[in-house]
């Protein structure tokens, strides 16, 4: 029988919790200074990369260093750093958008959210709100630089999310879909591939939806997408078989997630499908991802994550009722709700 790893004594876990900041600092420091980009050219030494990145090249060395402990470069001999496997997915454009969802989600804005998460436990408010001086999606909305990386930053959070729900949901019998708040419209042209039949229309706010038609494009899907633009407090198109929210109503307070509800059953037939796509929590103890993306949510937009039972009650609430859960082989959940009647 192979030896179990011993277990850390228990202070030591939980200073390694409370530090765990230090890892996530360098990380993001390498992604910001493009260093695996700069060593995909090539083994490189501090000094080389110190001119090309701006950085004071004893320090970076040190920096260095300390990544290749983590196992994102290595050192070879001449004090050379080169990628690892690790590093090569720290890349710009790497599969999974690590380095975007780094400088994104590690950000000065995120990351002085999280260090006044205590002033949301206190209050119920978003921390990040507080700091930005204004809601963090309106913030986005005035750095098109930022919303762009956020846009790319939900495909790497997200990414394995689109297959896993198209496989998991039978979406035979739909003629259109409609995507609302869709962004890059990775969910809709991933469910549309594996349905040939079915057309879409994918609904954002006209900053958002304009990086969605070169996505489009590029899955060749444009003679079954359309594009329309609007905020879904206002209103939402009509026409649609099914409505899918995916990672929207955790974005909102209550009252701001009925209004989206509300303008939803307005545009709904009695027949329409809603498709909530969240990662609806477990009970208990039980570890999973969205518990702390509901902290996430907590200091950032100032949302929630649910339990099954936390929907039904919003469901009802807004006039549908919850008519099942269908889990997926990714985090999330596709939560189906029809119109109350």
């Amino acid at each position: 029988m192979q030896n179990e790893t011993p277990k850390l004594p228990l202070h030591v876990q939980l200073i390694q919790m409370g530090t765990a900041y230090w890892v996530s600092s360098l990380v993001y420091v390498a992604a910001k200074f493009s260093l695996a980009d700069h060593l995909a050219k090539g083994p490189a030494t501090a000094e080389d990369l110190a001119g090309a990145t701006g950085t004071h090249a004893p320090t970076l060395y040190r920096v260095l260093r300390t990544l290749a402990s983590l196992g994102i470069f290595t050192e070879g001999d001449g004090h050379k750093f080169s990628l690892t496997p690790l590093g090569e997915a720290l890349k710009t454009g790497a599969p999974g958008s690590a380095r975007a969802t780094i400088l994104t989600l590690g950000g000065e804005w995120a990351v002085q959210g999280w260090a006044n998460l205590s002033y949301s436990v206190e209050t119920g408010k978003s921390a990040v709100e507080k700091n930005l001086g204004m809601p963090v999606f309106d913030w986005l909305g005035q750095n098109p630089e930022m919303g762009s990386l956020f846009n790319e930053t939900m495909i790497g959070v997200h990414g394995g999310e689109p297959p896993a729900v198209a496989k998991a949901y039978d979406f035979s019998g739909l003629n259109t879909i409609i995507d609302v708040g869709g962004g890059s419209g990775n969910l809709l042209t991933t469910i549309l591939a594996h349905n040939p039949k079915l057309v879409g229309i994918l609904y954002d706010l006209p900053q958002v939806a304009a990086d969605a038609a070169n996505l489009i494009e590029l899955r060749g899907l444009t003679d079954r997408v359309r594009i329309e633009t609007g905020s879904f407090f206002e209103k939402v198109p009509a026409g649609g078989d099914a409505y899918i929210l995916s990672h929207i109503i955790h974005d909102w307070s209550e009252s701001q997630c009925l209004t989206i509800l509300n303008n939803l059953k307005h545009a709904m037939t009695p027949d329409s499908r809603l498709l909530i796509v969240e990662m609806v929590l477990p009970t208990g103890d039980t570890p999973h991802l969205g518990k702390l993306l509901d902290m996430m949510m907590l200091v950032g937009p100032g949302g929630r994550e649910r339990t099954e039972g936390e929907y039904a009650i919003l469901l009802s609430k807004a006039g549908f009722r919850l008519e099942r859960v269908v889990p997926t082989e990714s985090a999330v959940s596709v939560v189906e709700g029809r119109l109350a009647v």
